[in-house]
């Protein structure tokens, strides 16, 4: 009976000890909370909510064809038809301004720590404002150089004169800006800003409608009381029936049913994929993207201000060349979207 008691005794005593072990975190649990023995993940994490970045909208997830819209005028036939399936993200609203690009380059030049030096800024991230009379000959392009980047009149329009390379740097920037903020407040980090694939632009350009010629339908670039529906060249020579003689302000036309402004018209824009003829087959039909680093052609998408009407179609591929400013040419950047798509 003695012996019995004692055992009890002991087998209490060996249960006190390993609860005061469990709660200095020694043994069994995590050093947290007692898990019982179960796989239950660490516990205390902060939970992820979606949150859409200052001056985006949320592109929801889908499956859609790829590829012409229309008739292949120009018989590129470089995009010929392919069902894919492109996951959600966020992508601005309207294209990147002038006064925008210019907290980049401020930015820029007021970090120290960036040892790029303001040389190589001048050289390589400031708008080339020069494209304003190189792009065109025999044109009075003076004003446009004088004043299209550096004026006030001109913050809300579409920055130009930038290339592929400089609109990447500028994604690079804008994460590391949002994120270094991010963290000062205790947050995750969101994802990074970046150009948009090929196939994520034209998805996004079509805004839910299969197949649409433009952004806003189709087939016409009126409205039924004949206004135009974007920034571009409907008649040779006839570059002011829209209102602008050049590029317009952001927002000035209706957007698409997603949200999005002048993916059409007004100045055309970078994309991330390298340019192939041929790239549509090649790609897989799961956001697609061609990469190829030693290809220096660029996919350029959306039409500009000095373009006819074919290069506005969702469905039409063009390029230039990485290293290219144009006076016709911007950018507007996308973001990953993380969770499970707002679409289901």
């Amino acid at each position: 009976m003695i012996k019995r008691i004692s055992n009890v005794g002991l087998l209490c005593l060996y249960g006190v000890v390993a609860l005061l072990l469990q709660g200095c975190g020694l043994f069994g649990g995590r050093g947290e909370a007692d898990d019982q023995g179960e796989l239950i993940g660490v516990q205390g994490r902060e939970g992820w909510y979606p949150l859409t970045p200052y001056g985006m909208v949320t592109i929801p997830a889908g499956t859609f064809h790829m590829g012409q819209a229309d008739e292949d005028v120009a018989s590129t036939q470089n995009n010929f038809n392919k069902q894919v399936t492109i996951s959600e993200f966020y992508m601005d609203d309207s294209e990147i301004t002038n006064n925008e690009y210019r907290q980049f380059v401020n930015a820029l030049l007021e970090d120290s720590v960036s040892n790029l030096g303001e040389e190589l800024i001048y050289s390589t991230y400031y708008p080339d404002t020069t494209v304003w009379m190189r792009d065109f000959s025999h044109h009075l392009g003076d004003p446009m150089l004088a004043y299209y980047y550096s004026h006030p009149a001109y913050d809300d329009y579409p920055v130009v004169g930038v290339n592929w390379e400089a609109a990447r740097y500028f994604s690079k920037w804008r994460t590391n800006h949002l994120n270094e903020y991010r963290a000062g407040q205790g947050e995750f980090n969101m994802p990074a800003f970046r150009l948009p694939s090929e196939a994520e632009w034209e998805y996004a350009a079509r805004g839910g409608r299969d197949m649409a010629k433009y952004p806003w339908g189709g087939p016409y670039i009126t409205t039924t009381r004949g206004c135009l529906m974007a920034n571009f060249k409907p008649g040779r020579g006839n570059y002011y029936n829209d209102g602008y003689a050049y590029t317009s302000p952001a927002y000035q036309f209706y957007p698409n049913q997603y949200g999005l402004y002048d993916m059409a018209g007004n100045v055309a824009e970078w994309c991330e994929d390298a340019y192939n003829p041929a790239a549509v087959p090649l790609v897989w039909d799961l956001n697609p993207t061609y990469f190829d680093e030693s290809e220096p052609r660029k996919v350029v998408r959306g039409g500009s201000w000095k373009d006819i009407s074919y290069y506005l179609q969702t469905g039409t591929r063009t390029y230039e060349h990485k290293d290219s400013t144009r006076s016709y040419v911007g950018f507007r950047c996308v973001m990953d979207y993380l969770g499970r798509s707002g679409a289901f």
